[in-house]
């Protein structure tokens, strides 16, 4: 095992060259709607259905999306990036971006998200600066048709996906 420092501005180039899909993790709370972009979302397991995303220990949205007990991540298309970053500093006007709806646990699902899936949140593990969330999938969907592009985030900048 090395003890070498690694420099923080170091390790996100270098793993910024590898991209990642985005989501918007969403919850509903007595407050109202709560979301938070996130890049590091991904299927863990097929039975039971588990997916998983990693926000920062510090982060007030995931407080408040822990709180409910679930969440809906809704996969964003390449058309997205002004809500993406609409969400990301966090404007007050982010709602009103985009139409959405309640799910049946009661978490927003924007309406022209490519896929949204549904979830309760499983277990939650502490990683470093961040925490692993893992959610089971109570219901999903993808709500467009196919040949939609979604929005990847690759070295700092949003792009997509060209098949």
């Amino acid at each position: 095992m090395s003890d070498a420092t690694i420099d923080p501005g170091d390790f996100r180039r270098v793993l910024g060259h590898y991209p990642t899909g985005v989501t918007l993790i969403t919850s509903h709370d007595d407050d109202g709607p709560v979301g938070a972009v996130m890049g590091s979302f991904g299927s863990v397991s097929l039975d039971p259905p588990l997916v998983m995303f990693m926000p920062t220990r510090a982060s007030s949205s995931w407080a408040r999306i822990s709180a409910t007990g679930s969440f809906c991540a809704n996969v964003l298309g390449s058309d997205d990036v002004d809500l993406c970053v609409a969400f990301f500093k966090k404007d007050p006007d982010c709602w009103d971006r985009m139409p959405w709806h309640r799910s049946a646990l009661g978490s927003p699902v924007f309406d022209h998200a490519l896929a949204w899936i549904d979830c309760t949140v499983e277990e939650v593990f502490e990683a470093g600066d961040h925490l692993i969330v893992l959610g089971r999938v109570q219901h999903l969907d993808s709500t467009v048709e196919d040949g939609a592009s979604p929005l990847v985030f690759f070295r700092g900048g949003y792009g997509r996906f060209e098949d």
